[in-house]
């Protein structure tokens, strides 16, 4: 038995082995897409990209809170602007992108004024700086005080 051959149940690569080799299928232009709700579960807006590994599928639901609404809004314009990187042509994907845009916005502001700012970014209804105020989101205790 030579070296080579010892070493292949212990998980040992051979030297110079690339550790992966990537494929993604290069979409067509105005793909299957999944609601944005479904999308962030599946990790991927459009369907031909959902490879789930091994089969095994993810059909967990996210609780409908204003922070997962801001979560699936913000992962469906970040898969169209990856995809509207190679397809820059494809005008109903620009148009569900800039749509998507204008619903972060609204629910961004919906957050702010429930909750305070969201990141440095943010200004405030009233002009200071409350990036550092209490209660933070964690602090669930202090939360159902306010």
């Amino acid at each position: 038995m030579n070296k080579e051959d010892r070493n292949m149940g212990e998980g040992r690569l051979p030297a110079m082995a690339p550790l992966a080799n990537p494929y993604v299928p290069f979409q067509l232009d105005n793909p299957a897409k999944y609601e944005p709700r479904t999308a962030l579960v599946r990790g991927t807006l459009f369907a031909g990209l959902d490879l789930p590994f091994m089969g095994m599928v993810n059909k967990q639901e996210q609780p409908v809170t204003p922070t997962t609404q801001l979560q699936v809004i913000s992962f469906a314009i970040q898969e169209l602007a990856l995809y509207l990187d190679t397809h820059q042509n494809d005008k109903e994907a620009f148009e569900l992108y800039t749509q998507m845009q204008c619903l972060y916005e609204e629910a961004k502001k919906e957050f702010e004024n429930q909750n305070g700012p969201m990141n440095h970014f943010s200004v405030n209804n009233n002009k200071t700086y409350k990036w550092l105020n209490d209660p933070w989101p964690w602090e669930y205790a202090k939360n159902k005080e306010v």
